[in-house]
């Protein structure tokens, strides 16, 4: 935290204008100085002058921590003899400066090293950071790419279902009526086969019609993800023998396409997993205005989440939290009381919803 706190305090008296900080290095050159005097001469007092020199070559640069420096040689030198020392010869006092500027010289040059090690190190972060944020960006063009290839071959498919299948289907049920009609008048025990086969026949539509709609089940028209919904639960209801019920808090919202898509294909997941992995009896699918914008839950009776259930969770509920990321929703998964599990997915309205409930 204190590393932190310098490193911040650095980078902003770095950002100062150098008519501010040099100024400030020579007010305290003369602070110390005064002390200095203030002390005699019997106190080796020479140290205290690199705060002075130290923040004039940091901030300002080599050459002016140089003049602070030879500054500082020469205030040290003659409050020293301001205060009363006594030489035998001249020659001493030179000396001694002359050690004492070499001594600040060395310290200047591993500080002037320690700060090209330190911005060399700012940059390279620098660097870094930017190339982890365009692989970010480039991993999450791909996941959007992959998921809306995903999407359309889903819709694709669907379609093919309802416009080819569901019609090949439906004349194989027609030319099995005809032929049950035809087999009445003839054989009545060959004629009930035929009815059978009718019954298969249009069952097999009825859940080929479902699958089409499971994979393609939003619909341009605005406010059609409402009516998605609740043939959802009665899909749901009637195929897991289950007891799932949509409730739609006030007026139905508008969507965009791409949102309610995702947020279909939320629902779709979190009702498959609470009847499959959390073998539930009931599921109750809920669209309502929140304090933070549109609210949808999914809330069943099952078994609850696992024990070793993660942060992430498992694969559908990485891709359920990944669709919400991508409309700018926030999802959340928990308990719901002491057995079941609550899907929350809140969406903002500016994201796609219009009106609030």
């Amino acid at each position: 935290m204190n590393k932190a706190l310098l490193i911040q305090w650095l980078k902003r008296v770095e950002g100062w204008p150098v008519r501010y900080v040099a100024p400030l290095c020579v007010m305290l050159l003369t602070a110390v100085a005064l002390v200095d005097f203030l002390t005699g001469y019997e106190m080796f007092f020479f140290v205290f002058y690199l705060l002075a020199i130290l923040p004039a070559a940091w901030f300002v640069g080599f050459s002016y921590g140089t003049l602070i420096a030879a500054l500082s040689v020469t205030a040290w030198v003659s409050t020293n003899v301001a205060a009363g020392e006594h030489y035998s010869s001249y020659i001493i006092p030179v000396w001694n400066a002359l050690i004492m500027f070499v001594f600040y010289l060395v310290v200047l040059a591993l500080l002037w090293r320690l700060k090209g090690f330190y911005h060399e190190l700012e940059e390279r972060v620098r660097v870094r950071t930017e190339a982890l944020a365009r692989e970010v960006q480039e991993r999450m063009r791909l996941q959007r790419e992959l998921l809306e290839t995903s999407e359309r071959e889903q819709r694709r498919i669907g379609r093919e279902l309802h416009d080819g299948l569901c019609q090949q289907l439906t004349g194989m049920s027609l030319a099995s009526h005809a032929l049950s009609r035809r087999l009445t008048e003839k054989s009545p025990t060959e004629a009930a086969a035929a009815n059978k086969l009718v019954e298969l026949m249009e069952s097999a539509i009825e859940m080929t019609r479902s699958l089409s709609r499971g994979l393609n089940p939003v619909e341009v028209e605005v406010g059609r993800l409402v009516d998605n919904f609740r043939e959802l639960a009665e899909s749901v209801s009637a195929r897991c023998k289950v007891d799932c019920q949509f409730e739609c808090a006030g007026t139905a919202p508008e969507f965009e396409v791409l949102v309610a898509t995702h947020l279909y294909r939320i629902v779709q997941e979190a009702t498959a997993n609470a009847v499959q992995h959390g073998r539930a009896t009931q599921v109750a699918i809920r669209l309502a205005s929140a304090k933070d914008g549109i609210e949808l839950t999914v809330t069943d009776n099952g078994s609850g989440l696992p024990e070793d259930f993660g942060r992430n969770g498992g694969q559908g509920v990485q891709l359920m939290r990944y669709r919400a990321d991508l409309i700018g929703a926030v999802f959340n998964i928990g308990r719901a009381g002491s057995t079941g599990t609550r899907v929350t997915c809140t969406l903002p309205h500016v994201n796609g919803a219009g009106a609030a409930l």
